[in-house]
């Protein structure tokens, strides 16, 4: 009886592991017939985007089930709802959120082979071809259908609009001269755009999943953080061709890790990156000349020796800080650019560290989550503060950038993402767009660290994403709708001057103000 016993549930396993398996097999059999021409055979995308549980974090299941059966507005992404029977549906929907049984590789060469021109950089023109101020256009990402638009900020008129790949996140990184604009997309894609000649130059798949790039001071190289796979990648600006690929780990090389950010810091002719699952901060050097880091000697208590620690050299040589007590999720800089501000995703504190030094030198409890991304410094009675949204609490913080003391924690009226200034301007802007007056835009007095004023440009459409133009004198503020638009305010009285219609706009970038450094907007 015991041996027909076991005998009846090893059928039935035998059975069930059978059935697992033709299921598995019918799934596979349908993504390629119906997904992998956009998507690509291993979900790594290709004219589509990847389709990997760490690229869809926004997505939703039930919401990708919707996308598969109504397709995508704006999109090349069709409706199979005529095609595929809602259980087809709900196991390509369950397919797309499954790990790959190998994790994805991008290597150099992959990175090299996806390089593409749109315009041979040779035959860009000498000057420019508009005859608007170089420095005072706005690049403005049109999320709804993933376009960007040129926008003259004297005329506020629209120079040129042109197609982006989907998901452009990270903020445009403008070359020392604004001429060239270099965007990021979620999926890895950075492409090169000529603000002379309004047209785009070349774009390189860097990574499967990217959070943001950066570029050196010199305009020669830029830097690029993924998700996935664990890399940080150079590529040089003029070309997009790759130059390094750097696998990130911890010092032991025993945990590799998500790159969380990376940001320059011109002064020191630097990226400083910040990383997801390491208790690490990096420095590297980005000169053709930088020398190699010597990292020291640590006493081994396995080997009871005194070992050498890893030393890096050859170009962008890695310079760790790692006496941290948890990763830093985000960071900005101070003014003197020694110290970086970051913290964690629990945001319950804030720690600074000194560059030169390489250590937490203070620790600040936070409020809320900090987007420290989007703070902002500026000078009030002879002393710099900074200043930034919580988005998980409905307050501003501003420090004190001589002790790092909270000088003050404004209530709002909801959590915000943006917080923009300029030096010319006694105001600053803040949004509440992550609560329920997600419709509204808060003017601050520097001063007087008092809110006076509160701007609704749309009832019940999100407002979000300030900028001013590089004289300071207009505010420019997207309000997020498909039927969207940016709305321009008097940045004196306060008074709106215009609007001008877009598609589910984001953020706006003031060339002028990111090359110059503005104090009012991030870097």
């Amino acid at each position: 009886m015991r041996r027909l016993e076991f005998a009846l549930a090893g059928a039935i396993a035998l059975a069930l592991g059978s059935s697992v398996a033709a299921d598995e097999a019918a799934t596979r059999a349908l993504y390629t017939s119906h997904c992998a021409v956009c998507h690509g055979g291993d979900r790594l995308g290709g004219t589509g985007p990847a389709l990997l549980p760490s690229n869809l974090g926004r997505l939703k299941p039930e919401q990708a089930r919707v996308v598969i059966t109504r397709g995508r507005e704006a999109t090349q992404m069709p409706g199979f709802a005529g095609a595929l029977s809602e259980a087809e549906i709900d196991a390509l929907a369950a397919w797309i959120y499954r790990e790959p049984e190998t994790p994805p590789a991008w290597t150099m060469a992959d990175i090299d082979a996806s390089r593409r021109f749109f315009r041979d950089p040779a035959t860009l023109p000498d000057r420019p071809l508009h005859d608007a101020d170089p420095l005072n256009l706005f690049v403005l990402v049109e999320q709804g259908d993933h376009h960007a638009s040129v926008l003259d900020g004297d005329r506020l008129e629209r120079l040129a609009r042109f197609p982006t790949h989907l998901a452009v996140h990270g903020g445009p990184k403008f070359s020392p001269d604004g001429r060239f604009v270099h965007f990021v997309s979620r999926d890895g894609w950075v492409l090169r755009y000529d603000l002379w000649s309004l047209e785009r130059v070349a774009e390189v798949r860097a990574g499967i999943n990217a959070r943001n790039i950066a570029i050196s001071a010199d305009g020669r190289v830029l830097a690029v953080a993924n998700y996935l796979p664990h890399t940080l990648v150079f590529l040089e600006a003029a070309t997009l061709r790759p130059l390094k690929v750097v696998e990130v780990g911890d010092r032991k090389r025993q945990k590799s890790s998500r790159v969380s950010a990376v940001y320059a810091a011109p002064p020191r002719n630097s990226f400083v990156v910040a990383m997801k699952d390491i208790a690490e901060l990096w420095e590297i050097d980005w000169r053709p000349d930088a020398p190699p880091v010597f990292e020291g000697f640590v006493h081994s208590h396995e080997k009871g020796m005194v070992e050498a620690l890893p030393s890096s050299a050859g170009p962008f040589p890695v310079r760790r800080i790692d006496e941290l007590a948890e990763p830093m999720d985000d960071f900005v800089f101070d003014p003197s650019w020694r110290h970086v501000i970051g913290s964690s995703r629990d945001g319950t504190r804030l720690r600074v560290v000194n560059l030169d030094v390489r250590r937490v030198i203070a620790e600040i409890p936070a409020a809320g989550l900090p987007h420290l991304g989007a703070g902002i410094t500026f000078e009030r009675e002879g002393t710099r503060l900074l200043a930034f949204p919580n988005l998980r609490e409905a307050t501003l913080t501003v420090l004190d950038t001589r002790d790092w003391r909270v000088v003050k924690r404004l209530e709002t009226l909801g959590p915000g993402f943006f917080l923009r200034s300029h030096e010319a301007s006694r105001y600053a802007w803040l949004d509440a767009s992550l609560g329920r007056r997600r419709d509204t835009v808060q003017v601050i007095d520097k001063e007087a660290l008092e809110i006076v004023k509160t701007v609704t440009p749309v009832p019940g459409a999100l407002a979000a994403h300030t900028e001013f133009d590089r004289h300071g004198a207009r505010v420019w503020l997207s309000v997020g709708e498909r039927d969207g638009m940016v709305v321009v305010y008097d940045a004196r009285t306060l008074e709106e001057l215009a609007r001008i219609p877009a598609d589910k706009p984001s953020g706006k970038y003031n060339v002028g103000n990111k090359i110059g450094r503005s104090e009012g907007t991030s870097h």
